[in-house]
């Protein structure tokens, strides 16, 4: 009985055949990974490195193989900036024992790199380099949606007990006035009711301005739009010395917004143009365009000038509140724009590079 079962049962080698390891096709799994990789061997050369890898670096192949760190490090084809990385990754790694790395590279991009290294490597050095871009822009818009919403909680608690105070004294100068009235002082009594009411303005303004009211949307066209902009600006732009050219799109593109806060936007932007202009010196020719173009189902503004620029440091905390780099800034101007847009549905980003002027790309939903 038992002889009769083995000759029917199958054999191991019938159930689970042997799968024969191809090399060719694990590497070229690894050539077309969207992470760059590159190991280095137990003596410091560079063994392999796939097709992203040698993109990231901008440099062909077959002149980094065979080659140590130190003598990728002395080619020179790759930039400087690059060899600055490579040499803080490598010291990190050697003497601090570090595994991960973040970097940004020359052009605003982010980077996560990877150091496998150890027992389990032979002495080899696995180095695996990803980006991380997408996932910085989520990160850092929800770090500045929250600062944002601290704002308004902060905002609505200061104009809650300034207000207090400011209505008792407005009550007891109402309650004195006619006593100055007799002693010919009334004027004095005006000013200061004048003042407190000022007073009061800026508050509401603070109060709307870090936390926008829901917007009342009503369709226009972004053409009629940006021409009221240009219209509001283009006197002060031709006493600063900017010209403001508006080029828009033939075909007319509607969009649900409410008019005044999208038309403060514009505005913003272009005044921020006029100012990076006027830093640049007195004698400088300024151009700041305003253009148009659609993207998919919505319709992208950009204003760009040919002003000083901004330097990645900036960059990064251009939405921020309260940050400002001019003098009499309140810093508040930009992450208001932020919240605004954000509530019409649309995007809102920034390109620049220190010395050739800025790019601001808002972008918002269109309709039928």
């Amino acid at each position: 009985m038992i002889r009769e079962f083995q000759d029917i049962a199958p054999q191991p080698t019938d159930v689970l055949p042997q799968v024969h390891l191809d090399n060719n096709k694990y590497e070229n799994v690894l050539e077309h990974m969207d992470s760059g990789i590159m190991l280095f061997d137990h003596h410091g050369v560079l063994t392999f490195i796939n097709v992203q890898m040698a993109k990231l670096l901008e440099l062909p192949r077959d002149l980094l193989s065979g080659c140590t760190l130190m003598q990728m490090l002395r080619l020179p084809q790759m930039s400087r900036f690059k060899k600055k990385k490579i040499l803080r990754i490598y010291r990190e790694t050697i003497f601090h024992r570090k595994r991960y790395h973040e970097l940004t590279d020359e052009y605003g991009r982010h980077w996560l790199v990877t150091v496998t290294y150890g027992d389990q490597m032979d002495g080899d050095f696995l180095f695996s380099v990803k980006d991380v871009s997408d996932y910085k822009q989520i990160e850092q818009t929800a770090y500045q949606n929250d600062k944002l919403a601290m704002l308004g909680r902060i905002s609505a608690s200061i104009a809650h007990e300034i207000r207090n105070p400011l209505t008792a004294i407005r009550g007891f100068i109402q309650l004195l006035r006619p006593h100055l009235l007799q002693l010919g002082k009334d004027e004095y009594a005006r000013i200061i009711l004048t003042e407190i009411d000022r007073a009061n303005d800026i508050i509401y303004e603070f109060l709307n301005s870090s936390k926008p009211s829901a917007p009342q949307k009503t369709v226009m066209t972004v053409e009629s739009l940006l021409k009221e902009v240009v219209l509001l600006t283009e006197s002060e732009g031709l006493m600063k010395g900017c010209e403001i050219l508006l080029e828009v799109d033939d075909t007319p593109l509607n969009v649900s917004i409410d008019v005044k806060q999208i038309k403060q936007v514009i505005l913003n932007m272009v005044k921020n143009a006029m100012d990076a202009i006027e830093e640049v010196g007195e004698e400088y020719t300024g151009l700041i365009r305003i253009t148009t173009a659609t993207d998919n189902n919505f319709v992208q503004i950009t204003i760009t000038d040919n002003g000083r620029g901004m330097d990645h440091n900036t960059l990064v905390r251009l939405f921020d509140p309260f940050f400002t780099t001019k003098e009499s800034g309140t810093g508040l101007g930009l992450s208001v724009s932020y919240r605004i847009i954000k509530n019409h549905g649309g995007t809102i980003s920034v390109d620049s590079q220190k010395g050739e002027g800025t790019s601001f790309m808002i972008k918002l939903p269109l309709v039928n």
